[in-house]
């Protein structure tokens, strides 16, 4: 089911009306993300902008995050091929998009 969420305009923060499950329960476990899903997110927005999908107030917010996460992504791929060239393994290839 979807979260039934609104972005109050005068403080940009997420509000969520949709009930939270109790503690202790299997839906209250967090779910993880995996780098593989950080790299379709980058993608997704890049496709996003390419298509006007966001107004022109929102692109400063959204290309710094898409910064961030594609400096994540170098930075994690960097890591395991060095770690990956140390110990004489090869490492799956996490490709990070291009920013323009």
């Amino acid at each position: 089911m979807a979260k039934a969420e609104q972005v109050a305009p005068e403080t940009q923060e997420i509000v969520d009306d949709a009930p939270q499950p109790e503690a202790g329960t299997e839906e209250s476990q967090v779910e993880s993300i995996s780098l593989v899903d950080l790299n379709s997110l980058a993608q997704i927005i890049d496709l996003a902008s390419s298509r006007g999908a966001f107004r022109g107030q929102e692109l400063e917010p959204i290309g710094a995050l898409y910064n961030k996460l594609t400096k994540f992504l170098a930075s994690v791929q960097a890591a395991q091929e060095a770690s990956g060239s140390a110990e004489g393994e090869e490492t799956p290839e996490v490709e990070a998009p291009t920013g323009e």
